[in-house]
């Protein structure tokens, strides 16, 4: 029923050469999750939907590890415009022996919300207690397209996903892979925030059926809130999509490294992958210089607020609590920055709160890169 998901064959190898007392190095096996699919639409904005950003974003995380590893193998619960169950986004990810499984989605908040058009930011959950009622809607909300399938209730074992009392399955279980997922999510979400600019909303837990019945470290991302029109035009652009899947890829790499604890091997003249060669304590700069030497044809605007001669440690208290900043040289001096807006009212509304800090802060726009002056 699967196997049209599965590549190269590895895990018939793999069982192969077990059942014959033989070796085989199996290659890591990394299930890529587009969330919805086909008639469920997920999230809807505007302009665009969550269905298809999801797709997009996770085939182009796919072809940039293919292009990358030579020993890692992609498996894709989906690869079209087609409806899979979570159950049977599951069995693919077992079916296959999964070593990580990604979950990729796009936020939003019910039409009531005052906030539906303003709020924005990344976040990343693994499995574990709603610590907030926000985190629960947001896994009732994924957990809601199994009442998409015929006879769920009898699929899923009586599970209901828009009542709070069935999800003490997943208060009471213990997940053997939470350690590695929250380490997985804190890489990802550190880069979403620090490469793709994207406002941190913060590591979270709670209880998404996918994640609790895959039997490997599991994490699902949330990329930006679609009902916001700023942050749905990022998403719908090729460019946005491009730099979120770097986030993901290079958060990636960094996991991978870690976990086997040797040089990463990869193709050394990709930009992508070059910072995770340096020393750990170079980590930090090196991640700066990636996401402010991020290109772009879509102008920005930023607000500068801070000028210094030299670079700053991104935690020094020269930056008065500020988070999420980033640096442009122009004449040997390194200017901060805090913000990515498309739109200036938006940063007009960020000036306001930063200048309670610096007061001198001013709005710039920027391209490619550089300031537009």
């Amino acid at each position: 029923m699967f196997g049209k998901y599965l590549k190269k064959g590895s895990m018939a190898l793999f069982v192969a050469a077990s059942a014959f007392g033989m070796t085989y190095a199996r290659d890591f096996v990394l299930v890529l999750d587009p969330g919805h699919g086909g008639k469920d639409y997920g999230a809807i904005g505007k302009i665009t939907n969550e269905k298809s950003i999801n797709l997009r974003v996770a085939q182009l995380v796919g072809e940039k590890i293919e292009d990358l590893y030579d020993d890692v193998e992609i498996v894709y619960t989906r690869d079209d415009d087609s409806f899979v169950s979570l159950k049977d986004r599951a069995t693919i990810a077992n079916e296959a022996g999964g070593d990580l499984f990604i979950s990729i989605h796009v936020n939003s908040v019910d039409k009531k919300n005052r906030n539906r058009s303003i709020i924005q930011g990344a976040s990343v959950y693994t499995l574990g207690l709603h610590k907030s009622a926000d985190n629960l809607e947001v896994a009732k909300r994924e957990n809601a397209v199994m009442a998409m399938e015929d006879d769920y209730t009898s699929s899923y074992e009586g599970f209901n996903p828009d009542s709070s009392e069935s999800y003490i399955i997943f208060e009471l279980s213990q997940n053997q892979h939470l350690e590695q997922s929250v380490r997985l999510a804190g890489a990802i979400q550190d880069q979403l925030v620090r490469y793709a600019n994207r406002v941190d909303k913060g590591v979270r837990q709670a209880g998404f059926w996918v994640l609790w019945s895959t039997s490997m470290p599991s994490v699902l991302i949330e990329l930006d809130f679609i009902c916001n029109p700023e942050q749905e035009k990022y998403l719908a652009s090729e460019n946005g999509k491009q730099e979120l899947a770097d986030a993901i890829v290079r958060a990636f790499a960094k996991y991978k490294s870690s976990k086997a604890n040797l040089p990463l091997d990869v193709k050394a003249s990709d930009p992508l992958t070059l910072d995770y060669k340096k020393s750990a304590k170079d980590e930090s700069s090196i991640s700066k210089e990636a996401e402010s030497a991020v290109n772009t044809d879509v102008e920005i605007y930023k607000i500068q607020f801070l000028t210094s001669s030299k670079e700053l440690s991104a935690a020094g208290k020269e930056f008065k609590g500020l988070s999420n900043t980033s640096f442009y040289k122009d004449n040997g001096l390194y200017k901060y920055t805090v913000g990515n807006f498309n739109e200036i009212q938006s940063a007009k509304k960020l000036l306001a709160e930063v200048q309670q800090k610096f007061p001198s802060a001013f709005i710039i726009k920027m391209k490619n890169g550089k300031r537009i002056k």
